[in-house]
């Protein structure tokens, strides 16, 4: 039985909805299929990066590390400077891991100093939005962890295009929108306005991008690896002594120079007290297939929560994209976003987030309790997960009665800054190879325009934004020295019998999860395979608070694709809904769907953004 005749509702408003030109494969990009590797992100030479350590013979590891090196350098949507996170699974334990490598604040960021800067939340831009850099120190921890190959063979890709690539179009697009903000900052201009003067300061594209102060960082870190090697220190000691360059030696006085010089705040003891942490993800289990995700200091568990309370409904019945099925997901995103933006917070601070509770299912069916079928809720609240775990009352009930008053104070930007804020940063990759190691990893902080650090060629993070000042806003997530934001960046894994069934990601900030979270239903409830499904028309809501920015948010607010038909907007603007709408929705998903019984993997990367794949 094919899967059109399994699904023939599900089947006809995939082919409404699906682009108009994807002619035979009803997809605009076909399915990559492997059998022995495959690496994807978010430019074709970063995936070619990623590919160069498959044919040196390394696995998906080193492979996603080079991938991580080569798009900071490209400052694809990311620089050196920012953050990484990842989930790795490893086919020799069996275990999946999570790798938090995303910077803390540093010495001196209170709400105090914020406030007392005329501040409602800490900056967008500028040395006080920087965080200290995790990308660096998380591209070195996975590849000491868990690759094969050398530092040096790892990072060569970056540093030769740190000595000169071929700039693309959206960096060049991106540094010309930004050129008085990067123009202001001296180390900054020098890298991306090298023809000051000359009439035009950006680059065009296809011009030879130098960064000649990154290569010769990237070189450092080599050249640690090498001296350590050299003096007897194994594979795994030479990579940790390039972390220590970077963190305490030479690297990290000249980035804690550049700061400060610029008004950072960042000092040695920063760098050097901060530290990668080795997870244990969280995991919940839907229609038997085990999800995976990062913890509270990223958005990851809101996932969870959502697949918690769909597991209960009928989706696949109420028909994709249908008007009763927006609104249902609408409403469970309402929920768990609400929950998101009070609960969520860095686990290693206290309080302690009450993540046992808010993953619990039965948690989850008092939620879905709450659900108004008829309209859409804009006054939802976040819950109290509390009563579903060991660990008392909640401590911050009483918040509660504020949400909505304290929300209303946050500034209004336009319609257009909102929402380029909302969609913020990030790109993704996956790899995976043959022997079962796979990663998924969701690198962002440090886009342009950032502010680089002295001359040691890094941007600096823009993460600070995503903390509150006000613990109204959120208790869990109140700026406070050396601790993490609650960052947006939500990498994906998902298991079946114990084994790979579904590596995904994909970057747009605030919408990432919103997306996954289609996906995955796309694949599971409406039997579409892994490019249909990262092709699909999405939507999103706007109603939970921009990570960004002012935090602001837009209740009711639905993004929709141009495709939904006039009876579904219709229904939908009935429910309440305020419509909005786009060409492409699916958001730029990268993902591996393993085919455990053909032995195979299928890659699938949306056509929405520059993502691309290569496979063997």
């Amino acid at each position: 039985m094919t899967r059109c005749a399994r699904r023939p509702v599900a089947c006809l408003l995939a082919l409404v909805l699906l682009p108009a030109g994807a002619a035979a494969q009803r997809t605009q990009k076909p399915v990559l299929h492997a059998k022995d590797w495959i690496a994807i992100t978010g430019k074709p030479l970063g995936a070619t990066a990623g590919a160069m350590m498959f044919l040196k013979g390394g696995n998906a590891v080193d492979a996603a590390a080079a991938m991580l090196g080569a798009t900071a350098t490209m400052w694809d949507v990311l620089g050196w400077g920012g953050e990484t996170q990842a989930l790795v699974f490893n086919p020799e334990t069996g275990q999946v891991v999570g790798i938090n490598a995303l910077g803390a604040a540093p010495t001196g960021a209170t709400p105090e100093f914020f406030r007392e800067k005329g501040m409602d939340v800490p900056p967008a831009h500028g040395p006080l939005a920087a965080v200290t850099p995790g990308t660096p120190g998380g591209l070195l921890v996975m590849l000491a962890e868990f690759g094969r190959l050398s530092l040096a063979d790892v990072l060569a890709p970056s540093i030769d295009m740190a000595q000169g690539y071929p700039i693309e179009a959206q960096a060049v697009s991106a540094i010309k929108r930004e050129e008085e903000r990067l123009a202001s900052w001296p180390y900054s201009k020098d890298v991306f306005l090298p023809n000051s003067g000359a009439g035009r300061a950006a680059p065009e594209p296809g011009d030879l991008f130098v960064q000649a102060d990154l290569a010769l960082t990237l070189e450092k870190l080599v050249e640690a690896e090498a001296e350590a090697l050299a003096a007897g220190a194994s594979r795994e000691e030479a990579i940790y002594a390039a972390y220590d360059r970077f963190y305490k030696g030479d690297i990290a006085q000249e980035f804690v120079r550049g700061s400060q010089e610029q008004g950072g705040l960042h000092t040695l003891a920063d760098l050097a007290n901060w530290q990668v942490h080795l997870e244990e993800p969280v995991m919940t289990s839907y229609k038997g297939i085990d999800v995976y995700k990062l913890t509270s200091w990223v958005q990851g568990p809101v996932l969870l929560q959502a697949l918690n309370m769909i597991e209960g409904m009928d989706v696949a019945a109420m028909g994709y994209n249908s008007a009763r099925y927006v609104h249902a997901l609408y409403q469970v995103m309402n929920l768990a976003f609400a929950d998101r933006d009070f609960y969520y917070g860095d686990p290693y601070f206290s309080p302690e987030e009450p993540i046992a509770g808010l993953l619990s299912k039965e948690y989850a069916k008092s939620r879905t309790a709450q659900i108004n079928w008829e309209e859409n809720d804009s006054l939802a609240l976040p819950g109290d997960p509390y009563p579903f775990q060991d660990g008392g009352p909640n401590p911050f009930l009483h918040l509660l009665e504020s949400w909505h008053a304290q929300a209303a104070t946050a500034p209004q930007s336009s319609g257009d800054d909102f929402e380029a804020s909302f969609y913020a940063g990030t790109t993704s990759i996956q790899a995976a190879d043959a022997d079962g190691w796979v990663v998924s990893a969701t690198p962002s902080g440090a886009w342009i325009p950032a502010v680089v650090a002295g001359r040691t060629g890094v941007g600096m993070s823009q993460r600070m934004q995503s903390f509150v000042l006000d613990e109204r806003a959120g208790p869990y997530n109140v700026v406070e020295p050396g601790k993490r934001p609650r960052a947006t960046l939500t990498p994906s894994l998902a298991l079946k019998g114990g084994r790979p069934f579904l590596s995904f990601a994909v970057q747009g900030g605030d919408a990432q999860d919103q997306n996954l979270l289609q996906f995955f239903l796309n694949m599971v409830e409406f039997g579409m395979n892994v490019q249909e499904a990262a092709e699909a028309a999405n939507f999103n809501s706007y109603q939970l608070r921009n990570s960004f920015g002012s935090h602001e948010s837009r209740p009711g607010r639905l993004l929709l694709n141009d495709a939904v038909p006039e009876w579904v907007r219709s229904e939908l603007g009935e429910m309440g809904y305020d419509l909005v709408f786009s060409a492409r929705t699916s958001g730029p998903i990268n993902a591996i769907y393993f085919d455990v019984l053909a032995g195979t993997m299928w890659g699938g990367s949306s056509n929405h953004g520059e993502d691309y794949g290569i496979a063997w």
